[in-house]
């Protein structure tokens, strides 16, 4: 763990990066978020981790310029997983999926940027079917009990049931 920064986050809202000795702002930790530099945002008085609310601040902020990436539809539909038996799932689900669109951007090579700027609904769709694919592995893995542990114990089983 102590390769990840550690944020103080002070009563009067400030930030202060404990690895520079310096306050920062919360573009300094997008700017964290966006080098990849692991990092922990921390109550300066209770060491609670404050990190997911310090990212929803900043998710908030940038959903206020420019073009939203969550439109009021996707956010109603958020709103209403809290609580709801599927919760924990979906969770799952929408990680794994900003985690294979990250790596499809980031691993796109030429003629995937071609293939994007010549079709970029082509694109769009192939994305959706790996995502429609991974959520059918995740329902089944979720739904189907867990395999046996080997054979022996259902010979035992198909025994003991003569």
């Amino acid at each position: 763990m102590n390769d990840v920064r550690i944020i103080k986050k002070y009563p009067n809202r400030r930030l202060y990066d404990t690895a520079i000795s310096s306050y920062i702002t919360l573009h300094d930790i997008k700017e964290l978020v966006m080098s990849y530099t692991p990092f922990k945002v921390v109550d300066a008085k209770t060491s609670d981790d404050l990190t997911r609310a310090t990212l929803l601040q900043i998710i908030s902020e940038e959903e206020e310029k420019g073009t939203p990436i969550f439109s009021t539809d996707i956010l109603l539909h958020c709103i209403r997983m809290y609580g709801d038996s599927m919760q924990a799932m979906a969770g799952r689900f929408l990680e794994q999926s900003m985690k294979l669109f990250e790596n499809t951007r980031r691993d796109a090579t030429d003629p995937m940027k071609a293939m994007w700027q010549a079709n970029p609904l082509q694109f769009m769709q192939s994305m959706a079917e790996q995502n429609l694919n991974m959520l059918r592995t995740m329902q089944r893995n979720f739904f189907n009990p867990e395999p046996r542990a080997n054979k022996n114990e259902e010979a035992t089983e198909e025994s003991d049931k003569s």
